[in-house]
């Protein structure tokens, strides 16, 4: 998969973005700015849903050097869940469609991994699970943590070394 392109649309297709090689970690989070950002997202006129069915978003973060937006990004419409949060949902305007979201503190940008077409990666690990408000059983697909979890602080600190000398 190192050369593998994965390309994430909108609803209506007119604003596209790709991920280039294997993301840093295919993971749904459960914590509370994803879950009260979705609510905001997917209460938008006609948005497609981000969530999976026990209210964790699943996503596919890359590094920023390999994430990009390749036709409309004039369309993207930011939204923060507070003025002062580190984080920014990325919306399609043009059909409410949330693309992804971006860190302002990191290196990476995290993309609604619904919004991909083709051979997705495999859910890695559920974070946050402390959050969950599901009554349903956590899937056992991946390893489950009640908080962010050493593996995603490992890999993150990986791809900002490989960033660093690539």
């Amino acid at each position: 998969m190192a050369d593998d392109i994965l390309t994430s649309t909108c609803q209506c297709g007119k604003v596209r973005c790709q991920g280039v090689s294997r993301p840093i970690i295919s993971g749904v989070c459960y914590c509370d700015d994803c879950q009260a950002g979705a609510a905001l997202l997917e209460a938008l006129p006609d948005a497609a849903k981000i969530t999976e069915d026990d209210g964790g978003t699943h996503y596919l973060t890359y590094r920023d050097d390999r994430f990009s937006c390749v036709a409309g990004a004039q369309l993207l419409h930011s939204y923060q869940n507070a003025p002062d949060a580190p984080t920014r949902r990325m919306v399609a305007s043009c059909c409410n469609t949330a693309m992804f979201l971006k860190y302002s503190k990191g290196h990476w940008t995290s993309a609604y991994a619904r919004r991909f077409k083709g051979d997705v990666p495999a859910i890695e690990m559920r974070t946050q699970t402390q959050f969950r408000t599901s009554s349903t059983p956590l899937p056992d697909d991946a390893p489950c943590y009640r908080t962010f979890g050493a593996k995603l602080f490992w890999r993150l600190m990986r791809s900002r070394i490989a960033m660093i000398f690539d």
